[in-house]
């Protein structure tokens, strides 16, 4: 059992949980574990700066991204989160994340800009509203990312619903050699209680 009040730290307490115990099965209470339950944390935040960016932290925390501006106060300057990756964590993906239902194809040349600007590699869009047709166009123009001295690419924009990210957590992104250590990892437990084989 445990306690704490901001979604970041609960986010990264359960994903401690996880690499300490595979297959460990638990209920968080207090967070969205649902659809609806983002959508009333996102309406919580529209009047309340503090409850928004809760949502924030909320949604970062289920693709395993760094907040933009480390909870920092002032303006985020369109970065809302990071994801690191590469052998030596050159690569950078910026993460914005929205919360309304007036996402449109400006938001996607937004992040393109932020992207391009901070020198970043891959900008992903992560939203609770459904992305519209030329959202999903303006995203394919932006093509793809080379991962250099491998074969392969992914899309340098990527548009992931918050219901895509419930579902698939960090996987729903897609990353050359996603860096797993965005957070300290907890050490894998190991039941020192068992038994082990007995001799008869």
């Amino acid at each position: 059992m445990g306690i704490d009040v901001t979604h970041l730290a609960i986010g990264l307490i359960e994903k401690r949980q996880r690499d300490a115990f595979p297959g460990v099965s638990f209920t968080t209470h207090g967070v969205p574990q649902d659809i609806e339950g983002a959508r009333d944390l996102a309406a919580r935040g529209r009047g309340d700066k503090n409850y928004y960016f809760e949502f924030e932290k909320w949604a970062l925390s289920l693709i395993n991204a760094q907040p933009g501006n480390l909870s920092k106060k002032g303006a985020d300057k369109g970065i809302d989160g990071n994801l690191y990756f590469g052998a030596k964590h050159e690569g950078r993906a910026i993460v914005s994340v929205k919360a309304g239902d007036n996402v449109g194809v400006s938001m996607i040349r937004d992040l393109r800009g932020v992207i391009e600007r901070e020198g970043a590699q891959i900008g992903v869009f992560l939203t609770l509203a459904e992305p519209s047709r030329p959202m999903v166009t303006e995203a394919a123009g932006a093509g793809l990312y080379e991962v250099p001295g491998l074969a392969g690419s992914v899309p340098r924009i990527q548009i992931v619903t918050i219901e895509q990210a419930l579902a698939l957590r960090d996987r729903a992104v897609r990353l050359p050699a996603l860096r797993a250590d965005t957070f300290k990892k907890a050490a894998r437990e190991q039941d020192r209680g068992a038994l082990g084989a007995l001799d008869l």
